[in-house]
């Protein structure tokens, strides 16, 4: 019997120490975990031009040796996240083994340089000037919302800001009962500070959607730029779903191109083409844009962009013009443009350039590749030109239009010390929950292509803070 006893106990601890080892480590009530996290100093944060953004610094107040210091404050907690003592969010979540040092490649080269296991340093794409004009813009709006900002070329995001934000370093105290009480406040707040609105929350994409159809009647063959398309003042929907109104004004004489119609954001001219096409061309090239992929990862996972299924012919022309059950994220709406920008082929989007130990010895770098083959060169072009006017002719969008610094067209807008235009598409949901804005520029040479969302917004108000945020990544 003793013998039996003294096997049972030894085969408990050996299935304790093999196999439960993990869950007892990472469970919250265990403190020596929490204590041995904050022993030694993470790797630093830093944007894609230097800055420095979050660190580790000596915390005392035993038993915890070091805290973390976000000296990006509220402007990049959609970023960063924060390493609490209970969670890490953000970056600091992403990145975890390769900032704390328990990443494989980067204890076995730490040990072998200096003895010891430090954390890696975590460069961002993410560039200072870019991100806190997206934030500041957000803030001066003063509606929750997003702003997001992609180079076309390669996928790095130049900018990822969501508001209302909070600040990261109130969440690093290492008193326990106000760190609950803090989590508590900004959970219960309204505002939903700790949305990330950028990446983990989708929005009606209104007429930004039109993007979207005017790739696939462009790409199916049936349709050319110099298309002439039905736009009456009224398009009586199939079945008994009644009548779709087209706004006053924008639909010229009821038979408008293709790219008048685009323009003008004529709702009855792509319903109508939503309805030729069909809801499967639809769905095919909305995924093409990387529409229901739910596996999207920056690396902070992605909210997925949504377009329906099994839908009846009249939410079908709902659908072609962003209403019914279509849903985007901000990050989404700039990667439309991206991929009109770069020639219809969508970079995959990311957020970590490289990691480096802290004596700079490189660990992994990005290699940006591709995501999705939105359309072919010839469309992309015509929807180029098809937007290029949108944002500088006098539209909804002319708030974006920047200042006529060199010879252009008459009446379109151009970037200081450039003669490229400004394609941008003005989006305004209608009645519904938002403001919606979607850009690149410039037009010879893409660089930066941006998505606005403001919640509650008047139509207008997106289009200046894509407007900063071009400017900045411009400058």
């Amino acid at each position: 019997m003793c013998a039996a006893l003294m096997f049972a106990l030894l085969a408990n601890v050996t299935i304790v120490q093999a196999f439960g080892s993990h869950g007892l480590n990472s469970d919250a009530r265990n403190e020596r975990s929490v204590i041995a996290r904050f022993d030694r100093p993470r790797g630093d944060i830093l944007t894609y031009d230097g800055t420095t953004i979050a660190t580790s610094r000596e915390s005392g107040a035993a038993p915890y040796a070091y805290r973390r210091h976000y000296a990006g404050g509220e402007a990049y907690a959609a970023v960063t996240g924060q390493a609490s003592l209970y969670r890490n969010t953000g970056i600091e979540q992403a990145e975890d083994d390769v900032l704390s040092g328990h990443d494989p490649r980067v204890r076995v080269r730490s040990i072998v340089r200096h003895g010891r296991a430090p954390g890696a340093d975590v460069r961002l794409t993410i560039t200072d000037r870019v991100q806190r004009a997206a934030y500041q813009g957000l803030r001066s709006a003063g509606h929750p919302g997003a702003a997001v900002a992609v180079n076309p070329a390669t996928g790095a995001i130049l900018a990822m800001a969501s508001y209302p934000s909070y600040d990261p370093d109130a969440r690093t105290t290492t008193d326990p009962a106000a760190l609950d009480a803090l989590d508590r406040r900004l959970a219960d707040d309204p505002a939903e500070p700790l949305v990330n609105r950028a990446i983990g929350r989708t929005y009606p994409p209104g007429a930004a959607f039109t993007l979207v159809t005017a790739a696939a009647a462009l790409s199916s063959g049936e349709y050319a730029p110099a298309s002439r398309v039905a736009a009456p003042a009224r398009l009586r929907l199939p079945g008994d779903a009644g009548d779709l109104p087209s706004p006053g004004g924008r639909c010229g004489d009821g038979r408008p191109t293709l790219p008048e119609a685009f323009r003008g954001s004529c709702d009855t001219a792509f319903a109508g083409i939503g309805l030729q096409l069909g809801q499967d061309v639809l769905r095919d090239q909305a995924e093409a844009f990387g529409f229901n992929d739910a596996g999207l990862a920056v690396p902070l996972p992605v909210a997925r962009s949504t377009f329906p299924a099994g839908m009846d012919r009249a939410r079908t022309a709902l659908s072609a013009i962003g209403r019914h059950l279509d849903r985007v994220t901000p990050l989404m709406l700039a990667m439309l443009s991206a991929a009109v920008a770069n020639q219809g082929v969508l970079m995959r989007p990311y957020l970590v350039e490289e990691v480096r130990l802290p004596d700079g010895s490189l660990i992994d770098r990005a290699d940006p590749v591709r995501y999705r083959v939105a359309m072919t060169p010839e469309p992309a072009r015509a929807l180029t030109s098809m937007m290029t006017p949108v944002a500088a002719t006098g539209g909804p969008g002319m708030s974006a239009a920047l200042p006529d610094t060199s010879s252009a067209l008459p009446g379109t807008a151009v970037l200081p010390g450039s003669s490229a235009a400004l394609p941008g598409l003005w989006v305004a949901a209608g009645s519904g929950p938002a403001a919606l804005f979607t850009a690149f520029a410039p037009a010879g040479s893409p660089e930066v292509a941006v998505g606005v969302v403001l919640e509650h917004a008047p139509p207008s108000a997106a289009a200046p803070i894509a407007r900063s945020v071009v400017e900045a990544a411009l400058a």
